[in-house]
């Protein structure tokens, strides 16, 4: 019996004068059975697109993501394990790799921390945010479609309806919504990569100025100029709505970036009930 190459690429088993081929076809994974007596035979079952260390990794990668833990908050391991329902050895591993993506600190005192953001580092995000977000924009008022309005008029209820619920989860993950389709239809590619590499810390940004008073509905209304002038094909004037928005975001993260830290939001269930 020998394997004659990786057991996850395309190989072959001989056992019993009988040759089995494995080999990945998509996320199925397909086995031929050749021998002398029969005929090929196929057998093709799915294999599974994750393993459990990957799927904690997203569950927790989201909860922080969607400031489920908040930037400085403690990931204590025993509670990740009840919350989680795995070992203590998975969330381990996970944090681990959510060190390696800067989502997580490790704190020689404190332990495992959800990363922090310092007021210089959140300057040059904002500084980041104006190019990029008034680029894409731009492009946006004059590429979109008919289509693409519908979807970020979508995006924009749901900012009105979190407004009016005084919801921060919900207008995050509307306005997450928003600049995601706006970056598509912009075809600035390059630059959504950009902001993705940024994503944790804009996120916490954004969840930090979002609960601040009146924020929702000062942000919002900013986000409506932008909406109304890409529906209204005007790049220029979509522009300065996104450059507007992003400047005054950025006045209200250094208001609260100098005052003292608080303690931790109070701690929600990582698994969130799904629309």
């Amino acid at each position: 019996m020998c394997w004659n190459s990786h057991p996850w690429m395309d190989s072959c088993l001989a056992f019993n004068n009988s040759v089995y081929h494995h080999t990945m076809v998509g996320n199925m994974t397909k086995i031929s059975l050749t021998d002398e007596e029969s005929d090929d035979r196929q057998i093709l079952f799915e294999r599974p697109k994750k393993n459990l260390r990957e799927l904690v990794q997203d569950a927790l990668r989201e909860a922080i993501l969607d400031l489920r833990f908040v930037p400085g908050e403690r990931l204590v391991e025993r509670t990740l394990c009840a919350q989680l329902g795995v070992s203590r050895t998975v969330v381990r591993e996970v944090l681990r790799y959510l060190e390696a993506e800067g989502l997580v600190e490790i704190s020689p005192n404190r332990g495992p921390v959800v990363a922090t953001i310092k007021p210089e580092e959140a300057e040059q995000i904002y500084e980041i945010r104006i190019l990029l977000e008034g680029m894409a924009a731009a492009s946006c008022a004059e590429l979109a479609t008919d289509d693409d309005l519908k979807q970020l008029s979508q995006s924009m209820e749901g900012l009105l309806q979190a407004r009016e619920r005084n919801d921060p989860r919900l207008c995050l993950r509307a306005t997450n919504g928003f600049y995601h389709t706006v970056f598509a239809v912009s075809q600035k590619q390059v630059a959504w990569k950009l902001v993705e590499g940024l994503y944790l810390r804009i996120n916490a940004l954004r969840g930090m100025t979002i609960t601040t008073a009146d924020r929702q509905v000062v942000g919002v209304s900013e986000m409506q100029e932008l909406f109304e002038a890409i529906c209204a094909h005007d790049p220029e004037r979509a522009r300065a709505a996104a450059v507007e928005h992003v400047k005054q975001a950025a006045v209200v993260a250094r208001r609260l970036l100098a005052q003292p830290a608080e303690g931790p939001a109070a701690t929600l269930p990582i698994f969130k009930e799904r629309a």
